[in-house]
């Protein structure tokens, strides 16, 4: 096939999947941890901002800026995602870049054309392409680390590790993993730039001190397991990533085995440490090493952190791809394997960014179709009523909710509710989440207004992962 309609072909998949992220940028409900985003960053004015930033997980430059980008752009769930997208879009033509740099010569066009279909079209980074939380960003700014990493510029490289730092611990992680190797190395205006670098997200976590190694944070992350990998190899290939990853180490021995020339099979995998130094591999490797031995001790490794990984693994397996020395049996079964790839990515990688009908789910969550359905009603309760109020700021943002109601309260305002007289005729309790857990979260809300004569009953015919209750005065 003539080289310029391959890479006419490669422009067009790749702006298809980035497109078609963007045009599902609003199909689906904000999950919980996006109107987390929301309540921290949408605030008055940015000393309130700080004042959330300080009970949080995480330091400041991303929800700094998109706060700026609310003032701008408009608070909304529309403007959220669009950050993201915007993102995803930039670190794509970083990682892009940053194969075509690093590989030789004569393999230049051919690193560039893979690294950027593996950028905008597999499943890692189209997850988070259009989700309202930091890992696109975190993403673009590790890419360009890399990047100036690699072209030895100290003064560009440390500007990169502080916004990457600031953005996600796990980028103060792996500079500070890749500050020590440096330094190893004798790479001292690099290894001196990170460390100088750092120091702002250090100060970040001495200000957030009490709240980062209090028992409530990260208390969701578990100790290291196998879980941990299986989940993690998920993102990076969607689902079912054990039997993928056993047809991909097939294909390649097949490849090597009948589709590559003689000097092909002599050679052996490139491992060549130069590349893997300033790709970024070596030192993403001793970050993880190190995340997962700590995470014996204090929990820090998850499966959405390890995002920091691809923009040192992705241009490396697109210069190796690129090395290989394909006879022509070797080139069509490649290119088979590849069309069968995007299209199995296309599939699965969209699946969950689309709405179904009246179900908006997105993560085992479908705040939005909760907000609509008790759009006008007065009084409403709800295990996480944060939650609600701010789903229902996005959909009053977005003119979805025809009306608006009372306040969403919890337990304890259901409570004060029914200490007075006369009762409202009508109360309404929701939940949304996997159906396991709404029905323990919905079980002390449903025995108060119970014991206080209220017959609950569920509500029929409502989208998945919501649980809605509406409770009748008896009295």
């Amino acid at each position: 096939m003539n080289r310029r309609w391959i890479e006419m072909a490669v422009v067009l998949a790749c702006a298809a999947f980035a497109l078609r992220s963007l045009g599902l940028i609003d199909a689906t409900s904000l999950w919980s941890d996006e109107l987390y985003s929301v309540g921290k960053s949408f605030q008055p004015s940015y000393v309130d901002l700080l004042a959330q930033l300080r009970q949080d997980t995480h330091p400041p430059l991303y929800y700094s800026l998109l706060w700026l980008w609310g003032v701008v752009a408009g608070q909304s769930g529309l403007s959220l995602r669009l950050l993201s997208w915007l993102a995803y879009v930039a670190g794509g033509l970083l990682m892009t870049r940053q194969a075509w740099d690093l590989a030789p010569p004569s393999r230049h066009r051919s690193a560039l054309l893979l690294a950027a279909l593996m950028a905008f079209c597999s499943p890692y980074p189209l997850r988070f392409s259009i989700e309202g939380k930091s890992y696109a960003l975190l993403t673009a700014l590790v890419a360009l680390a890399w990047w100036w990493r690699q072209r030895r510029q100290p003064g560009l490289y440390g500007l990169a590790v502080l916004l990457a730092s600031l953005t996600h611990f796990y980028g103060l992680f792996l500079f500070a993993a890749t500050a020590c190797w440096d330094a190893a190395r004798h790479r001292t205006s690099l290894s001196a730039a990170a460390v100088l670098a750092l120091l702002p997200s250090v100060g970040w976590v001495a200000y957030a001190w009490k709240y980062l190694f209090g028992s409530s944070a990260a208390s969701w992350i578990g100790r290291p397991d196998f879980a941990l990998l299986e989940d993690t190899l998920a993102r990076a290939l969607g689902p079912w990533p054990l039997p993928k990853l056993g047809v991909i180490l097939i294909f390649f021995w097949v490849l090597r085995r009948w589709g590559c020339q003689s000097a092909c099979r002599d050679e052996e995998f490139s491992l060549k440490q130069a590349l893997l130094d300033w790709s970024g591999v070596i030192p993403s490797t001793l970050m993880v090493i190190g995340v997962v031995a700590v995470s014996f001790v204090k929990p820090l490794a998850f499966s959405r952190y390890f995002i920091v990984l691809v923009p040192a693994f992705l241009p490396w397996l697109a210069i190796q791809g690129a090395q290989l020395s394909l006879n022509q049996r070797g080139k069509r079964f490649s290119l088979i394997a590849l069309l069968l790839a995007l299209g199995l990515f296309w599939w699965q990688g969209f699946e969950p960014l689309q709405a179904r009908g009246l179900d908006a789910s997105r993560e085992s969550d479908n705040f939005r179709a909760v907000s609509q359905v008790t759009a006008g009603e007065p009084f409403r309760f709800a295990p996480r009523p944060r939650l609600f109020n701010l789903s229902d700021q996005i959909e009053q943002a977005a003119s979805r909710l025809p009306r608006l109601g009372g306040s969403w309260g919890d337990e304890d305002d259901l409570e004060e509710l029914l200490k007075k007289k006369p009762f409202p005729d009508v109360i309404w309790i929701a939940a949304s989440g996997p159906e396991t857990v709404m029905r323990s979260r919905l079980l002390p809300l449903n025995a108060l207004a119970e014991s206080n004569d209220y017959q609950c009953q569920v509500k029929p015919q409502i989208p998945s992962f919501t649980r809605i209750f509406v409770c009748q005065s008896a009295r």
